[in-house]
């Protein structure tokens, strides 16, 4: 699309999590009037840790926010896999994108933070529930709880993986329960048993159970992960921490010291869910991104990358299209087969044999790099 005309296109982002600050930024770029609301009265981040991966920075570099991503972030320069109670199963650097070859381990609180404070005073509007979107064409129709409406002749559905923009004009399916729980909790590196001796990821497995150590050296803490298989498929299961210390039987020593040493009130607590495959990701002018358009299992850590790199396609699109519905299509047919893929991926299992599968070509332990 041409210069001016982007600069005279209205955006509503919907959600103001990673996908749609991500696509807030880079829109704004493009010169566009982006406005993103958001149903929370105020940001807040739980959970514990996560990787963003090279190709992600390189697209914080293009947006000239790559410092203040690394600044509260831990370079990794390789991920490790072992049996539950420490034997090699795999080490690999991270897969490089051009000059990046670190991924940066981060906490969800400060990474969403540091995504916000980029966008520019009054982006972001707090406190708007979306009720209904409809789509006229050449532009849609937000309605949000309380009689507010917002026309925009371009929507961008960020609302996550119970999205109302998905529901109501793509796919009315529902999350998918994945048969476990994710145990998510930070803690001080003093706390981790003598575990955490640097800034790379680690996950260990067994008997159904992943337990994930993501150093956050920046905060002198660690994310500590398990995931384990039970049948509640409870949003918000109640667990004890003898429930937990179950999971992790038979696991290194340490990592069960650990577990019985967290503070249950520190504990996030999940059902893992994710959605099947969404046949089409845009109308005329609405479009998803993000966890709306592909949630997926956090196996292989690509939510947010793909909410990152889901923002960059779009903008990248607006700029070599010829016109908005054009754009929308370009859109899709570069994103969606990666992301076809990855949801298939993170769904797949996590014995030693299926290690392969998994993380395809990836070197055994016996012939991966040993620094």
């Amino acid at each position: 699309m041409q210069s001016s005309d982007l600069k005279n296109l209205k955006i509503a982002v919907v959600g103001a999590g990673y996908g749609g600050a991500a696509a807030a930024k880079a829109l704004s770029l493009l010169g566009a009037d982006v406005t993103v609301y958001e149903q929370a009265n105020r940001i807040r981040e739980v959970g514990a840790g996560i990787g963003l991966r090279p190709a992600t920075m390189n697209r914080f570099h293009q947006w000239g926010i790559f410092d203040s991503i690394a600044q509260v972030s831990s370079p990794s320069a390789y991920f490790e896999i072992l049996t539950a109670t420490g034997d090699p199963i795999m080490k690999e650097a991270w897969p490089s994108d051009g000059e990046q070859t670190h991924t940066h381990l981060i906490h969800r609180g400060d990474f969403i933070e540091a995504l916000l404070s980029v966008l520019p005073e009054g982006m972001v509007r707090l406190g708007h529930r979306l009720e209904t979107v409809e789509d006229r064409g050449d532009s849609s129709v937000l309605t949000f709880v309380g009689g507010t409406t917002v026309e925009a002749d371009l929507v961008v559905g960020a609302d996550g993986i119970k999205s109302v923009v998905r529901q109501q004009l793509f796919s009315d399916e529902g999350p998918v329960f994945s048969g476990e729980h994710a145990y998510r909790a930070v803690i001080s590196v003093d706390d981790a048993h003598g575990m955490v001796t640097d800034d790379n990821l680690r996950m260990y497995i067994g008997r159904g159970t992943k337990v994930y150590l993501l150093p956050l050296r920046h905060r002198n803490q660690v994310s500590f992960d398990i995931t384990a298989l039970c049948p509640d498929g409870t949003w918000t299961p109640q667990v004890t921490k003898e429930d937990m210390l179950r999971t992790v039987e038979g696991f290194d020593e340490r990592l069960v010291n650990i577990t019985h040493g967290l503070d249950m009130d520190t504990v996030n607590i999940r059902a893992v869910y994710d959605i099947d495959p969404v046949g089409t990701w845009h109308s005329d002018s609405v479009v998803l991104v993000g966890d709306a358009a592909h949630s997926m299992l956090h196996h292989q850590g690509q939510g947010a990358n793909s909410a990152i790199e889901d923002a960059g396609a779009l903008a990248d699109a607006l700029r070599q299209a010829g016109s908005l519905k054009e754009s929308l299509a370009l859109y899709q047919a570069t994103r969606k087969p990666v992301t076809d893929k990855l949801q298939a991926i993170s769904r797949q299992g996590w014995t030693e044999d299926e290690i392969n599968d998994v993380f395809p070509g990836q070197k055994p332990a016996t012939a991966a790099t040993k620094d």
